[in-house]
């Protein structure tokens, strides 16, 4: 048996974070989704399922799994939108008929083997809806599905700690202390048993991590500058630096190779992005490669204190949240001052500059702001994205630069 991580019919409601990446690469918590189910499955084969424009791509970055193809007779798939936990897992484990798993309108799982498994496998080179498996028994589950990109927020708080738990589990062994890397004297730590610094990481004098509201996890090689705040639970990844006078609050996930100053506050910034400056973010989504100019600041509260209602589909959806600022998709941009209102979306690939508050809604490859917004062709998108991964040492491989012609063709008929 194997295990199939799949992308279905609904995964466009959660962009611009999906437009370049497998909804499964996104980050919640410590770990990406995809992460959160491999660790229930140790030992088995997995596979994953994605569109056929970032296949390759999905490839490139997981060298030893399969994509689009499933190999075994018998096949367990599971909604790359799920937020696995061991009762979800447990249940659709049990199951050993063909057998569909349903959550509201969404497939969450479904298990397939012999003839019907045969029959799906020519399914896979496109997503996948409840209509793709036909006539099997179906059974309602009780599971998280992710529906929205402020999803990855509101579940934020409570997978930070789950993913602690299971940090915690896989880096210490019993009595081992939980300080690996390299504590400068003059550094404050409050619940140091709450905190946990892995190997190679630095934390610089004058600086106070505060686990008393919940565990603090700095990981590999992370730099911790001198003079910083940190109030748990957050997350620092591998190669992060936080920037001296850096206030980083609660509910907070910093991934690798980012650099993060001013205040950032329930906040999920994705790999290799920079809001190393002055500013404020709030309640906010970034994706990866994003470079907010210094004094940058998201709203993320309304000045009536109602919930925050954000663009999709060509419709304003109420989000039932009170706190929501800024989602960000990759490779886009602000320049200095630059300020979001509540609930901003900001597609694929722009750069946002200017006075004043720009549109509450921007596409992918617009170039401007509050006075008006022009196309960012794709070719200087590309010649500006080459510059920044070499910047990391990193060359953009052929088959990213044309995902971007992709994105550029197709923002129109898939409306954020």
């Amino acid at each position: 048996m194997e295990i199939c991580i799949f992308e279905d019919d609904q995964l466009h409601l959660l962009n611009p974070m999906t437009y370049s990446r497998p909804v499964f690469e996104l980050m919640c918590g410590i770990n990406t989704l995809r992460e959160k189910i491999e660790r229930f499955f140790p030992g088995i084969e997995v596979s994953l399922h994605t569109r056929p424009e970032l296949a390759v791509i999905c490839k490139q970055v997981n060298p030893g799994l399969s994509v689009n193809t499933v190999s075994t007779d018998a096949c367990l798939f599971i909604n790359g939108r799920v937020l696995a936990d061991k009762n979800f897992i447990d249940i659709i484990q049990a199951e050993k008929d063909n057998t569909v798993f349903i959550n509201g309108r969404s497939v969450a799982a479904a298990f397939l083997r012999g003839s019907k498994l045969l029959a799906f496998k020519d399914r896979l080179l496109s997503a996948i809806s409840l209509q793709s498996f036909g006539d099997c028994k179906s059974v309602s589950v009780d599971c998280t599905l992710l529906n929205y990109a402020w999803d990855l927020i509101r579940y934020n708080p409570q997978e930070l700690l789950k993913d602690t738990e299971y940090f915690v589990l896989n880096h210490l062994t019993n009595h081992e202390s939980s300080i690996k890397g390299i504590i400068y004297d003059g550094v404050h730590l409050i619940e140091r048993d709450n905190i946990f610094i892995a190997e190679g990481a630095r934390v610089k004098p004058g600086t106070v991590i505060d686990a008393s509201g919940g565990p603090v996890v700095v990981d590999k090689n992370a730099h911790i500058f001198p003079n910083c705040v940190i109030e748990g639970p957050v997350y620092i990844g591998e190669s992060a630096q936080v920037k001296s006078f850096a206030w980083i609050y609660d509910n907070t996930s910093i991934g690798k190779v980012c650099k993060v100053g001013g205040e950032v506050e329930c906040s999920i910034i994705h790999s290799y992005s920079n809001k190393q400056h002055s500013g404020f973010l709030g309640h906010s989504i970034l994706g990866s490669w994003v470079n907010l100019g210094a004094d940058t600041n998201s709203s993320d509260l309304k000045n009536n204190y109602s919930t925050v209602r954000v663009a999709l589909n060509g419709q304003e959806i109420d989000t039932g949240l009170q706190f929501l600022g800024l989602i960000m998709g990759d490779h886009s941009k602000s320049a200095i001052n630059t300020m979001f209102n509540t609930g901003t979306v900001v597609g694929f690939s722009s750069n946002i500059y200017g006075g004043g508050f720009p549109p509450k809604f921007i596409p992918s490859f617009s170039w401007g702001g509050s006075e008006g917004i022009e196309t960012y062709l794709p070719e200087k998108a590309i010649e500006t994205a080459r510059r920044v991964l070499g910047r990391r040492s990193l060359v953009m491989s052929e088959c990213e630069a044309r995902l971007f012609y992709y994105i550029f063709e197709t923002m129109n008929s898939e409306q954020l």
